[in-house]
C-alpha cells in the first residue's frame, strides 16, 4: 500500500522522496529497544531537518506524508520535522488504541496518538480504523476515507475462471498461519471435487505444508511470484479462498476481485471494506462459524456455477468503481492540493 501511495503521488507529478529508512517497529513491546528506537529518531530529526535546511527553497518539502502510524510503530520523526518547516503534516493509515496506553507500548502508544494529534488530516482506510480516529479526533481534524486502491489505472483482463480455486498469502507464524490452518480444515469437510494453487512463501512454509499434505496432488504450491506471474493465475482462478482471520483489509482481495475472481473470506471487520458482498449472507461466514461454516459456504460456492458468474461481475464492478489509482488520485489531491494552496 506504501508503494502504491508513493507510485500515485509520483505519477501525479509530485516529487516523492523517502526521508528516512529507520524501520520504527517493536514487536515485543520492549522498553529498551523503545529507547533505542527513539534515540535513532532524533538523530533522524537532526540529520533531515539539516538536509532541509540547506537545501535551496525550491527543493524543500512542502508537504510530510507518514503511512500506517500505529501503538508498535508510532511516527517519531514527521510530526517534529512538519513543524520544523512549518509544512502540513498528514497520515494515511493511521490507527488509535487507547488501551494500549498503558502496559508494554504505553510511551509507543502515547507516541503514536500524539502523531496522530499533529496531523492536519488523516486519510482512513477502513471503517473500522474511522471508528476510533473519529472518537478521538483532535480539534477540528479532517478525517478522509481513502479506501485501499490498486496500482492500476484499468482493469486487468477478466479471468476465464476455468482453472483451480486460488489462495494467495505470506507464510508466517500468527494470523497468516491460523488462515491456513483454518482453510485446510475447511477443505476436509468439502465433498465436491476441487483443486486448489497456493502462491505465498516465507518461514512458516514447512508448517502450511505439513497442514496441506492430507490433500496429497489436489493443491500446488507455486511459491513466491511476481506481479505479472501473479496476474497470470489470477487469469485462470475459479474460487479466491483465504478466510483472513485479522486482516487489516488485505490487497490480495482486490487483486483478485479486479480479473473477476469471486472471493470467500470471513466476515471481518477490515475486509467489509475491500470484500464483495454476495447475495447470500451465508457465503460469507462468521468467524464464529469456523472450519465449518467456511466449508458450507465454499460447498454452495462449488454447488452453484451461476452464481460465481453473477459475483464476477459484481466484483469487478466494484474494483473499478472504488479501488483503481484513478479514483484515489482524486480523493488524495482534493485534500492535499488546499493543503497546499495550489490551485486545482
Amino acid at each position: 500500500m506504501a508503494r502504491n501511495l508513493m507510485g500515485l503521488l509520483s505519477g501525479s507529478g509530485a516529487l516523492v522522496t523517502l526521508a528516512s529508512e529507520l524501520r520504527i517497529f517493536d514487536k515485543s513491546g520492549d522498553a529498551e529497544r523503545q529507547a533505542i528506537l527513539r534515540a535513532k529518531a532524533a538523530q533522524e530529526i537532526d540529520r533531515i531537518c539539516a538536509e532541509v535546511a540547506a537545501a535551496p527553497k525550491a527543493e524543500r518539502p512542502d508537504l510530510w506524508l507518514t503511512y500506517h502510524n500505529y501503538y508498535k510503530a508510532p511516527d517519531l520523526i514527521g510530526p517534529t520535522v512538519a513543524s520544523r518547516f512549518a509544512i502540513p503534516y498528514v497520515q494515511v493509515e493511521s490507527t488509535r488504541a487507547k488501551k494500549r496506553l498503558s502496559g508494554p507500548w504505553s510511551r509507543f502508544a502515547q507516541a503514536a496518538h500524539d502523531a496522530a494529534d499533529a496531523a492536519s488530516v488523516i486519510f482512513y482506510l477502513t471503517e473500522q480504523d474511522h471508528e476510533t480516529l473519529l472518537r478521538d479526533r483532535y480539534r477540528d481534524q479532517h478525517l478522509v476515507h481513502l479506501p485501499p486502491f490498486l496500482p492500476d489505472h484499468r482493469l486487468p483482463e477478466p479471468s476465464d475462471r476455468s482453472g483451480p480455486m486460488l489462495c494467495v498469502g505470506m507464510m508466517r507464524e500468527g494470523d497468516k498461519l491460523t488462515s491456513y490452518r483454518l482453510l485446510a480444515d475447511a477443505l476436509a469437510q468439502v465433498s465436491q471435487p476441487w483443486q486448489l494453487d497456493i502462491v505465498g512463501d516465507g518461514p512458516a512454509r514447512p508448517e502450511v505444508e505439513q497442514v496441506m499434505s492430507r490433500f496429497g496432488s489436489k493443491v500446488r504450491f507455486l511459491g513466491m511470484l511476481d506481479r505479472d506471474a501473479l496476474g497470470v493465475i489470477y487469469r485462470q482462478a475459479s474460487v479466491f479462498v483465504w478466510p483472513g482471520v485479522n486482516e487489516a483489509f488485505g490487497m490480495v482481495y482486490l487483486e483478485a476481485q479486479s480479473h473477476g475472481v469471486p472471493v470467500l473470506a470471513q466476515d471481518r471487520p477490515g475486509l467489509r471494506d475491500v470484500v464483495a458482498s454476495w447475495e447470500f449472507p451465508a457465503l460469507t461466514p462468521s468467524p464464529n462459524s469456523g472450519p465449518e461454516g467456511y466449508a458450507q459456504a465454499l460447498t454452495q460456492v462449488l454447488d452453484d456455477p451461476a452464481l460465481c458468474d453473477r459475483q464476477a461481475k459484481h466484483v469487478r464492478g466494484r474494483v473499478a468503481d472504488r479501488h483503481l489509482a484513478p479514483v484515489a488520485a482524486q480523493r488524495l489531491w482534493s485534500t492535499l492540493l488546499p493543503l497546499l494552496e495550489i490551485p486545482k
